[in-house]
């Protein structure tokens, strides 16, 4: 009787104990209850709770986990892409599920793959897409979890107009808590109504804290009739907070997608979208 390798036995079984491997996820979660993505101690957060769950799965190792995006407290996402490093025996279509029995109900991983060494996804994304969505109609308890409650009528050609003043490479000072830079790149903004819903999405290279709420709010206004394309212009090219500082609420908006890789990787398979 032929003897399986050494090889084919550690495909089977896992990996031998105290090598690490890269991997990389999706996550989606309800961030209603986070105090956002981010490390916050003292606060429940989506990155504490999953580095909680790998500590479990590692002896209490604790495992840093990188994601592409940092969302706010009360933002939720069902794109988010994470990254993280495992020393553990668990093969990867066991980790996966190992991981996710961990977690709590309102955040999930899927689509786990082995990543190379040292990847981060806040680093390799090219693009990172954000949908606001909105309830244009009478009260509703279970659509307003996740989604901002609008009474009047909003004028969504408008909006789709004025969105388009965003679109490109500008400075977003006046709209988002700048780090290093406030220039950012965006690609598209697409307004759309289906019967009473109004989704706003928004897809750029990166984001300022806060400056997807804050277009957002100030398409709202344009919604209203409060302000014009013209406005939202000088609003782009003021010297002060748009709108004062004025943010749609958080639980609206969700990190739906990532795309990782660069453009011209699309053709080798390297460029996926998450």
């Amino acid at each position: 009787m032929p003897q399986r390798s050494f090889k084919s036995s550690l495909s089977e079984t896992g990996a031998r104990e105290g090598v690490p491997r890269r991997f990389r996820a999706r996550v989606e979660y309800d961030g209603t209850d986070f105090s956002g993505f981010q490390v916050n101690p003292g606060k429940r957060t989506v990155q504490g709770v999953l580095e909680a769950a790998l500590a479990r799965l590692g002896d209490g190792v604790e495992q840093r986990v990188d994601g592409a995006g940092r969302t706010d407290s009360g933002v939720h996402a069902s794109g988010q892409v994470i990254a993280f490093t495992y020393a553990g025996r668990l093969p990867e279509a066991d980790l996966g599920r190992a991981l996710d029995a961990l977690l709590p109900p309102d955040v999930t991983v899927r689509a786990i793959r082995r990543a190379p060494d040292g990847f981060n996804p806040r680093y390799a994304a090219r693009y990172r897409e954000y949908r606001y969505t909105v309830w244009n109609g009478p009260r509703s308890p279970l659509r307003e979890r996740t989604a901002l409650g609008v009474r009047t009528p909003l004028d969504t050609a408008a909006m789709a107009r004025a969105g388009s003043v965003f679109i490109g490479r500008h400075d977003f000072s006046t709209f988002g808590v700048a780090g290093r830079t406030s220039v950012r790149t965006v690609m598209a903004v697409r307004v759309r109504r289906e019967g009473r819903v109004v989704t706003i999405d928004v897809r750029a290279d990166a984001f300022l804290r806060g400056m997807v709420r804050r277009m957002v709010a100030c398409l709202l206004e344009v919604g209203h009739g409060r302000m014009d394309e013209e406005a939202v212009r000088a609003a782009l090219a003021g010297t002060g907070p748009a709108l004062d500082g004025t943010s749609a609420p958080a639980k609206g908006l969700n990190l739906r997608r990532v795309a990782i890789g660069r453009a011209s990787e699309r053709s080798n398979g390297v460029n996926e979208e998450r």
